[in-house]
Protein backbone atom coordinates (compact mmCIF):
# COMPACT_ATOMS: atom_id res chain seq x y z
CA UNK A 1 0.00 0.00 0.00
CA UNK A 2 1.26 3.69 -0.72
CA UNK A 3 1.40 6.15 1.46
CA UNK A 4 -1.68 8.38 0.06
CA UNK A 5 -4.09 5.35 0.57
CA UNK A 6 -2.71 4.46 4.03
CA UNK A 7 -3.26 8.75 4.99
CA UNK A 8 -6.63 8.46 2.80
CA UNK A 9 -7.80 5.50 5.75
CA UNK A 10 -6.40 7.25 8.45
CA UNK A 11 -8.10 9.99 7.41
CA UNK A 12 -11.54 8.42 6.91
CA UNK A 13 -11.28 7.01 10.53
CA UNK A 14 -10.77 9.91 12.48
CA UNK A 15 -13.03 11.80 10.45
CA UNK A 16 -15.95 8.61 10.98
CA UNK A 17 -14.80 9.23 14.64
CA UNK A 18 -15.30 13.23 15.12
CA UNK A 19 -18.71 12.62 12.86
CA UNK A 20 -19.97 10.26 15.60
CA UNK A 21 -18.38 12.07 18.43
CA UNK A 22 -20.68 15.43 16.64
CA UNK A 23 -23.72 13.92 16.58
CA UNK A 24 -23.80 12.03 19.88
CA UNK A 25 -22.90 15.13 21.38
CA UNK A 26 -26.45 17.03 19.71
CA UNK A 27 -28.39 14.01 20.53
CA UNK A 28 -27.22 14.33 24.47
CA UNK A 29 -27.96 17.80 24.56
CA UNK A 30 -31.55 17.22 22.56
CA UNK A 31 -32.38 14.01 24.95
CA UNK A 32 -30.86 16.28 28.18
CA UNK A 33 -33.88 18.93 26.94
CA UNK A 34 -36.31 16.18 26.63
CA UNK A 35 -36.05 14.94 30.14
CA UNK A 36 -36.03 18.45 31.70
CA UNK A 37 -39.27 19.21 29.86
CA UNK A 38 -40.59 16.21 31.19
CA UNK A 39 -39.61 16.68 34.50
CA UNK A 40 -41.03 20.66 34.77
CA UNK A 41 -43.90 19.59 32.73
CA UNK A 42 -44.66 17.13 36.92
CA UNK A 43 -43.13 19.97 38.62
CA UNK A 44 -45.89 22.43 37.19
CA UNK A 45 -48.55 19.58 37.32
CA UNK A 46 -48.21 18.96 41.23
CA UNK A 47 -47.80 22.86 41.61
CA UNK A 48 -51.33 23.16 39.72
CA UNK A 49 -52.85 20.87 41.93
CA UNK A 50 -51.41 22.20 45.09
CA UNK A 51 -52.54 26.09 44.17
CA UNK A 52 -55.96 24.14 43.91
CA UNK A 53 -55.68 22.86 47.35
CA UNK A 54 -54.14 25.87 49.17
CA UNK A 55 -57.38 27.97 47.08
CA UNK A 56 -60.16 25.43 48.55
CA UNK A 57 -57.78 25.81 51.91
CA UNK A 58 -58.08 29.46 51.90
CA UNK A 59 -61.96 29.69 51.01
CA UNK A 60 -62.59 27.24 53.98
CA UNK A 61 -60.09 28.70 56.89
CA UNK A 62 -59.76 32.62 55.70
CA UNK A 63 -55.92 31.78 55.07
CA UNK A 64 -53.60 29.92 53.02
CA UNK A 65 -51.70 26.62 54.55
CA UNK A 66 -47.80 27.53 55.29
CA UNK A 67 -46.81 24.01 55.94
CA UNK A 68 -47.52 20.89 54.44
CA UNK A 69 -48.61 18.82 57.25
CA UNK A 70 -51.71 21.15 57.41
CA UNK A 71 -52.45 21.38 53.55
CA UNK A 72 -52.38 17.64 53.72
CA UNK A 73 -54.58 17.28 56.63
CA UNK A 74 -57.17 19.50 54.60
CA UNK A 75 -57.27 17.21 51.52
CA UNK A 76 -57.72 13.61 53.33
CA UNK A 77 -60.39 15.51 56.05
CA UNK A 78 -61.86 18.90 54.88
CA UNK A 79 -65.02 19.31 53.20
CA UNK A 80 -65.81 22.47 50.53
CA UNK A 81 -69.06 23.66 51.47
CA UNK A 82 -71.43 24.00 48.14
CA UNK A 83 -73.17 27.72 49.20
CA UNK A 84 -75.88 28.91 46.45
CA UNK A 85 -76.27 32.56 45.79
CA UNK A 86 -79.25 34.08 45.17
CA UNK A 87 -79.57 37.88 43.89
CA UNK A 88 -83.03 39.41 44.12
CA UNK A 89 -82.84 43.39 42.48
CA UNK A 90 -86.15 45.57 43.35
CA UNK A 91 -87.22 48.87 41.67
CA UNK A 92 -87.78 51.78 43.69
CA UNK A 93 -88.94 55.18 43.14
CA UNK A 94 -86.33 57.69 40.17
CA UNK A 95 -84.98 54.17 38.96
CA UNK A 96 -82.51 53.30 41.93
CA UNK A 97 -82.57 49.41 42.34
CA UNK A 98 -82.40 47.59 45.89
CA UNK A 99 -80.08 44.11 45.46
CA UNK A 100 -80.55 41.82 48.15
CA UNK A 101 -78.43 39.00 48.03
CA UNK A 102 -78.54 35.73 50.19
CA UNK A 103 -76.62 32.50 50.07
CA UNK A 104 -77.57 29.10 51.33
CA UNK A 105 -75.53 26.34 52.38
CA UNK A 106 -76.30 23.58 50.19
CA UNK A 107 -74.16 20.84 51.86
CA UNK A 108 -70.37 19.77 51.35
CA UNK A 109 -68.42 17.64 49.50
CA UNK A 110 -65.22 16.36 50.22
CA UNK A 111 -61.74 17.62 49.00
CA UNK A 112 -60.04 14.94 48.29
CA UNK A 113 -63.51 13.51 46.09
CA UNK A 114 -63.83 17.19 44.57
CA UNK A 115 -60.29 18.30 43.66
CA UNK A 116 -58.06 14.76 43.34
CA UNK A 117 -60.94 12.99 42.14
CA UNK A 118 -59.92 9.25 40.76
CA UNK A 119 -61.33 10.26 37.36
CA UNK A 120 -59.74 13.67 37.13
CA UNK A 121 -56.42 11.97 38.31
CA UNK A 122 -56.51 8.10 38.35
CA UNK A 123 -52.76 7.06 39.70
CA UNK A 124 -52.95 9.96 42.64
CA UNK A 125 -50.94 9.67 45.63
CA UNK A 126 -51.26 11.92 48.46
CA UNK A 127 -48.10 11.17 49.97
CA UNK A 128 -46.13 12.05 46.55
CA UNK A 129 -47.41 15.28 46.13
CA UNK A 130 -45.40 17.41 48.03
CA UNK A 131 -42.13 15.61 46.35
CA UNK A 132 -40.73 17.47 43.58
CA UNK A 133 -40.19 15.27 40.40
CA UNK A 134 -36.62 14.41 39.46
CA UNK A 135 -35.34 16.20 42.64
CA UNK A 136 -34.57 13.21 44.46
CA UNK A 137 -36.93 13.39 47.09
CA UNK A 138 -37.05 16.84 47.73
CA UNK A 139 -40.00 18.94 49.06
CA UNK A 140 -41.94 21.71 48.00
CA UNK A 141 -41.00 24.97 49.92
CA UNK A 142 -43.87 26.43 51.36
CA UNK A 143 -44.53 30.28 52.32
CA UNK A 144 -47.93 31.35 53.55
CA UNK A 145 -48.43 34.98 55.26
CA UNK A 146 -50.68 38.19 54.94
CA UNK A 147 -49.23 41.43 53.79
CA UNK A 148 -50.66 45.39 53.50
CA UNK A 149 -51.88 46.55 50.29
CA UNK A 150 -53.42 49.55 50.12
CA UNK A 151 -54.39 49.58 54.28
CA UNK A 152 -56.16 46.11 53.76
CA UNK A 153 -54.61 42.40 54.83
CA UNK A 154 -54.37 40.29 52.11
CA UNK A 155 -52.93 36.82 52.48
CA UNK A 156 -50.29 35.28 50.11
CA UNK A 157 -49.05 32.16 49.60
CA UNK A 158 -46.25 30.64 47.71
CA UNK A 159 -44.88 26.98 46.86
CA UNK A 160 -41.75 26.69 45.10
CA UNK A 161 -39.24 23.83 43.66
CA UNK A 162 -36.04 24.02 46.14
CA UNK A 163 -33.85 22.18 43.36
CA UNK A 164 -34.37 23.18 39.95
CA UNK A 165 -33.53 20.95 37.67
CA UNK A 166 -33.17 22.85 34.26
CA UNK A 167 -29.87 24.79 34.34
CA UNK A 168 -31.43 28.29 33.62
CA UNK A 169 -33.57 27.95 36.58
CA UNK A 170 -30.65 27.48 38.86
CA UNK A 171 -29.47 31.07 38.26
CA UNK A 172 -28.86 33.40 40.41
CA UNK A 173 -29.64 30.91 43.83
CA UNK A 174 -32.32 29.65 42.38
CA UNK A 175 -34.23 32.99 41.16
CA UNK A 176 -35.93 31.11 38.42
CA UNK A 177 -37.28 27.79 40.15
CA UNK A 178 -41.00 27.13 39.30
CA UNK A 179 -42.97 28.65 41.59
CA UNK A 180 -47.07 29.26 42.27
CA UNK A 181 -48.20 32.39 44.18
CA UNK A 182 -45.88 35.30 45.47
CA UNK A 183 -44.51 36.14 48.66
CA UNK A 184 -44.80 39.72 47.67
CA UNK A 185 -48.39 39.96 45.54
CA UNK A 186 -51.55 38.86 45.86
CA UNK A 187 -51.11 36.12 43.14
CA UNK A 188 -51.79 32.21 42.35
CA UNK A 189 -50.31 32.30 39.17
CA UNK A 190 -47.22 30.18 38.23
CA UNK A 191 -44.33 31.79 36.47
CA UNK A 192 -44.14 29.21 34.15
CA UNK A 193 -46.58 30.70 31.78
Amino acid sequence: MNLTKVLSLVFFVVAMGLGYLLWKGVDDVVEAEKRIALIEAAVIEKLQMLRDAQLAYQASNGVYADNWDSLKNFIQDGKIWIVQRTETTKLLEYGKEEITVEFDTLGSVAVMDSLFSETKYPDFNLEALVVVPGSGGKRFEFFADQIERNSYDVNVFEIRDPAPINPERQLNNNEKALKVGSRTDASTEGNWK
